[in-house]
């Protein structure tokens, strides 16, 4: 019979794997994240038009100079080695159907990627689809959220 994966609230407090990234830097990213995956594609490039005359609309059009993407992308740079192994292994534990058992192989398979990446982690978080809910669903399974921290920043 195959053993049922444990749910964070069977895991003693000195069981529960460590995180080395912060659950408020965590939040952060999924808000930032939300805002970049919000972004439509650019119907008007080269639109000549005042922003305020037409509503603004260009600021939800995915722009090559967009200032969500460079501010996650600085954001994420910034953080240390093992916080960024941490980030990859959230995003990936909130996919699919992972479970706390699977955070210790998770993290070190973002661990190897992180030794051997050819794409810098930013670009490579960027680039994946719903990013803001894979990291909130992986946050969930540590039993933790971003409750406080959107409504103490939104």
């Amino acid at each position: 019979m195959p053993k049922t994966p444990k749910t964070v609230e069977e895991f003693s407090p000195d069981e529960l794997p460590p995180l080395a990234i912060s659950p408020e830097k965590v939040c952060f990213i999924i808000v930032k994240a939300r805002e970049f995956d919000a972004k439509d594609v650019v119907t008007e490039p080269d639109a000549g038009s005042n922003p305020s005359d037409d509503n603004m609309i260009s600021v939800l059009e995915d722009h090559g100079d967009d200032p969500v993407e460079e501010e996650l992308t600085t954001f994420i740079s910034g953080l240390s080695e093992d916080e960024q192994i941490d980030l990859v292994a959230l995003a990936w534990l909130g996919r699919d159907d992972n479970t706390l058992d699977d955070w210790a192989e998770l993290r070190e398979e973002a661990a190897n990627a992180h030794r051997t990446q050819t794409e810098h982690t930013a670009n490579y978080l960027l680039g994946m689809p719903l990013l803001g809910d894979h990291l909130e669903e992986g946050l969930s399974l540590f039993g933790l959220s971003c409750d406080s921290f959107e409504a103490d920043h939104l």
